[in-house]
């Protein structure tokens, strides 16, 4: 299918002429005298890109450009004038003209302005589409009247700089709401910078926010920029900033205040343009008590506060999670989609998830992996979400119940260790595997 291109001027000849070459080189060609003929062409035929002509009787140029904008705003607008000025592309410009040519128009100018355009709005369609899938990927799953409070101050937030502080229990998704306020921030089109502060060894934590200059301290053997240099007009998110230490809470104080902080061993002073987040599954007003966590700091970054409820909390939506995990499971596998017996359902609702969703994840894709059938059954749920199944306990393996046979003994001993370190990882093969020191495919193996 070919592009529309929509002319709009009053004079004829520009018409035809611009008609001529463009069909010539396969564009579909739709023409308009006036701007309120264009305005219905765009309505009725929807073309991929407008010539509009900025000197016309009536709706002028620039009126139709900032209609067009109304109705279409993704649709790029060349504007055309025999009589250009400064002004006049400045005025195109701010009202959303993509570009602007000037009469007599050069052809070979002409058709690289059209083309820059039309891969200009692919671009767009392509970042909007990217957009959508990333907010789909990061949104929070559920129903629940919990999920639906979370949404709606998710949605007030976001528009706004202030900083943000996500409290919740690990496992409830407080990166994916961090991710979530990026996404419909006036920010999203530029960098999210994550940092975990529980994983960064506190030697390390100063260098990772600030940057560091070459020689600044023994192993600086070049330049680094950090976190908030990285995150500039973007989000920095400080994950579990609870644990952060004293000294550097002090630092990050300092640069919120001033808008400004230094490179490790740096003079330059750099500017401070981003949008905080912030988030911990402590308690901060506890820890701030015990002299653990600066009582100003917590204030600057509680501007904003956000609790993400416990899985434990919103047991309604535990079937449209499972459904959910389930899909991307198979999608991932290529195989066919397993559903969940009403009977096993009821076992998980009545779990309380001290792992939250994470827990909730990894059992279903141990049970993906591990069941045989497409139909996981009241059976195939382990302990300790099925009280049928007591916890195993490798005590109660006693040597005489496996008689003579050392291999079935050594089989048995093992499986029943893999089953305990599994529990120990709420599920999560890969983790177990790592933690014993072996492959996935040898866990699956023994369990089979």
């Amino acid at each position: 299918m070919y592009p529309a291109v929509l002319i709009v001027d009053d004079e004829a000849t520009i018409i035809e002429s611009l008609e001529g070459i463009l069909s010539d080189d396969g564009f579909e060609v739709i023409h308009a005298f006036n701007g309120y003929e264009a305005l219905k062409k765009i309505e009725t035929q929807s073309p991929d890109i407008v010539l509009l002509d900025i000197w016309m009787p009536g709706m002028d140029g620039i009126e139709t450009l900032k209609e067009i904008k109304k109705i279409a705003p993704h649709l790029p607008v060349v504007m055309i004038t025999g009589h250009g000025t400064i002004e006049s592309a400045v005025d195109a410009t701010k009202s959303g003209a993509y570009d602007f040519l000037e009469k007599p128009l050069s052809i070979d100018k002409v058709m690289v302005t059209i083309n820059n355009a039309l891969n200009f709005r692919k671009l767009e369609e392509e970042n909007l589409y990217l957009r959508k899938k990333t907010i789909e990927k990061n949104s929070i799953t559920g129903a629940s009247t919990a999920v639906q409070k979370l949404y709606g101050e998710i949605m007030n937030a976001a528009p706004s700089d202030s900083s943000i502080l996500i409290t919740g229990e690990n496992g409830t998704g407080k990166e994916m709401v961090a991710r979530t306020i990026h996404q419909f921030s006036s920010r999203p089109d530029k960098p999210m910078i994550v940092i975990n502060c529980a994983a960064i060894p506190e030697e390390n934590l100063d260098s990772e926010l600030f940057g560091h200059e070459k020689g600044a301290f023994d192993k600086a053997t070049s330049k680094n920029k950090g976190k908030f240099e990285l995150a500039a007009e973007g989000t920095l998110f400080l994950d579990e900033i609870g644990d952060m230490n004293i000294k550097t809470q002090a630092k990050i104080l300092r640069a919120l205040e001033s808008k400004t902080f230094q490179r490790i061993g740096g003079g330059r002073t750099l500017h401070l343009d981003v949008r905080l987040i912030a988030s911990s599954n402590k308690n901060l007003e506890t820890e701030i008590a015990a002299g653990n966590f600066r009582e100003d700091l917590f204030f600057r970054l509680n501007v904003i506060p956000i609790h993400v409820p416990a899985l434990r909390e919103r047991k309604q939506d535990i079937p449209l999670l499972a459904e959910t995990f389930l899909g991307k499971l198979s999608e991932q596998s290529a195989t066919e989609k397993k559903k969940i017996s009403k009977e096993a359902m009821d076992l998980l609702m009545k779990y309380n998830w001290p792992g939250n969703v994470r827990e909730l994840k990894n059992l279903l894709e141990r049970l993906f992996i591990m069941v045989d059938s497409d139909f996981i059954d009241i059976k195939d749920i382990p302990s300790p979400y099925n009280p049928v199944f007591e916890t195993i306990n490798l005590m109660d393996c006693q040597p005489n119940q496996y008689e003579d046979d050392l291999d079935l003994a050594r089989k048995q001993f093992e499986q029943l260790f893999i089953k305990e370190k599994l529990r120990e990882e709420d599920g999560n093969i890969a983790a177990t595997a790592k933690k014993l020191g072996t492959s996935v495919n040898y866990i699956k193996k023994r369990l089979s």
